[in-house]
C-alpha cells in the first residue's frame, strides 16, 4: 500500500530498516503520528504532573468514549485496561466462585489465560475442563465440541475469538449465545480482533469481552478494552484499588493513580491515521490479499524443499494471521519456539511468529499495510531453506541456540 503521498506504507512508521518486520500479530506497531500525539501527552504530563492527574480522569472518559467509538459498541459498557490479559485477569478475581466450580477452556487457549483459569480452579477446589478442537473444526463443530463440556458446575467459559498460538477464529458469537441461554458467563479474549474486523463485537452477546488495541488497531501498547454487559459488570474492579472505587463500571477503570496512560490518549491518533491515510476498508482488503499469496508462496517453498505438504487446513481462517507447518522437531515446545524465532531474527534478519500447538511447530506469519508482496517472496528465498536446514540438524539431535 502507498501513503496519499504515494511513498511506500512503512514510511508511515518507525520501524527499523533492514530488518523484515512479519510478526505484526504479536506486539504491533505504532504509526509515528501516534507516536507523536502520545509523546505530547507525556510532554503535557510532565510539565504539571498536579494539574495533569486532577484532570486525568475526564481525559480517560474522553478516549474511552473515541475507543467504544471505533469497537462500535457502548462507552457506557467499556473499561479501559493495559492488555486483554489484564482484562482476562480482571474478570477472574471478581466473578462468583463457588468449591468446585468447573471453568471450560480450549486446547487453543492463550497460555496465560490458561494459566489464570488454573489459578482460580485451584482457589475454589475446582477443575478447568479443556476442550480439544481441532484445527480444521468449522464453527458448528467448534460450538457442539465446547458446549459439550458445560454441565451443572460450569461457572465460567473462556473462548478466543483470534487464537494466537493457531490463528484461527472461534465462534464466540455461537458460544456466548448458547452459554446466555444457559446461563453461564462467558469471557471472550479477543486480544487479535480490534482492526482485523471492523465490528469485532457485532453478534457477539459475551458478558465479557476483552480486546488488544496495540495489535492490529495499531494503537500504543499497554491499551485494550474491557467490554461488559448486565447486572455483572458491576461487579468489577481494576486490578489497583484507588480513589474510582465508588463509582460505578466503567467510570471506576478511569481513576488508576499515577499510571501512564497516554497510550489510552493516543489510541485514536493510531485509528485516525489508518483511516485517513488507507481507509480501513481498504487495509483489511489488502491485508487479506496479501496473507493470501504469503502464505501460497511460503508453504509452496516448505513444501518443495521437504517433499511434503506444508499447508494448514484451518477451518476458521483469518485474514491477517496464517500458519505454515515446521519441520517436525522443530518448535515441539516454547522454549524451542522462542529459541528457533531469535535466531531467524538474528541470523536471517526477519521477525516473524514462531507457535507451537499439540508438540507441533508454526510459522504464524502476519500482514499488515506496511508489510509488501516482496517481504514474503523473500522469507520464502532466503529463509525457508535456512529452516528447513535447521530441520534436518534437528533430526540429528540439534537445536538453534538463542546465544
Amino acid at each position: 500500500m502507498l501513503t496519499p503521498d504515494g511513498e511506500p506504507a512503512m514510511t508511515d512508521w518507525s520501524l527499523q530498516l533492514g530488518v523484515r518486520h512479519l510478526n505484526h500479530g504479536s506486539f504491533g506497531a505504532v504509526p509515528l503520528i501516534a507516536q507523536r500525539s502520545q509523546t505530547g501527552f507525556r510532554q503535557m504530563m510532565d510539565a504539571n504532573p498536579c494539574a495533569w492527574f486532577t484532570g486525568l480522569p475526564e481525559r480517560v472518559a474522553t478516549a474511552r468514549s473515541e475507543i467504544a467509538g471505533f469497537l462500535r459498541t457502548d462507552p457506557g459498557l467499556t473499561a479501559l485496561v493495559p492488555n486483554a490479559s489484564a482484562g482476562v485477569t480482571v474478570v477472574y478475581a471478581n466473578i462468583p466462585t463457588s468449591r468446585g466450580m468447573e471453568i471450560v477452556i480450549t486446547d487453543h487457549t492463550y497460555g496465560a489465560v490458561a494459566m489464570g483459569a488454573e489459578r482460580l480452579a485451584r482457589r475454589c477446589d475446582g477443575v478447568v475442563r479443556i476442550v480439544r478442537i481441532p484445527l480444521d473444526a468449522n464453527a458448528a463443530a467448534a460450538t457442539e465440541l465446547v458446549m459439550a463440556e458445560v454441565t451443572d458446575r460450569t461457572s465460567l467459559i473462556v473462548i478466543d475469538q483470534v487464537t494466537s498460538a493457531t490463528g484461527r477464529e472461534l465462534p464466540a458469537g455461537a458460544i456466548s449465545a448458547a452459554g446466555r441461554e444457559l446461563g453461564v458467563p462467558v469471557l471472550v479474549d479477543a486480544a487479535h480482533a480490534p482492526g482485523l474486523f471492523a465490528e469485532p463485537l457485532a453478534g457477539v452477546d459475551a458478558d465479557f469481552w476483552v480486546g488488544n488495541l496495540h495489535k492490529f488497531a495499531c494503537a500504543p501498547r499497554g491499551t485494550a478494552a474491557l467490554v461488559a454487559s448486565g447486572s455483572v459488570a458491576q461487579r468489577l474492579n481494576p486490578l489497583i484499588d484507588s480513589w474510582g472505587a465508588p463509582y460505578p463500571f466503567p467510570e471506576r477503570f478511569d481513576h488508576q493513580g499515577t499510571l501512564d496512560v497516554t497510550g489510552y490518549l493516543a489510541a485514536s491518533a493510531s485509528f485516525e491515521t489508518i483511516e485517513q491515510r488507507y481507509g480501513w476498508d481498504s487495509a483489511r482488503t489488502y491485508v487479506q490479499a496479501l496473507g493470501d499469496y504469503a502464505e501460497a508462496i511460503i508453504s509452496a517453498a516448505m513444501s518443495a524443499a521437504t517433499g511434503w505438504d506444508a499447508r494448514v487446513d484451518v477451518g476458521m481462517p483469518v485474514s491477517a494471521l496464517r500458519l505454515i507447518r515446521l519441520p517436525a522437531l522443530l518448535a515441539t515446545n516454547l522454549d524451542d519456539a522462542a529459541d528457533l524465532r531469535h535466531h531467524l531474527a538474528v541470523t536471517a534478519g526477519v521477525e516473524t511468529g514462531i507457535t507451537t500447538w499439540r508438540g507441533q511447530g508454526f510459522l504464524r506469519l502476519s500482514t499488515h499495510v506496511y508489510n509488501t508482496a516482496g517481504d514474503y517472496e523473500d522469507f520464502a528465498e532466503r529463509v525457508v531453506p535456512l529452516i528447513v536446514e535447521l530441520g534436518i540438524r534437528a533430526q540429528s539431535g540439534e537445536r538453534p541456540s538463542r546465544r
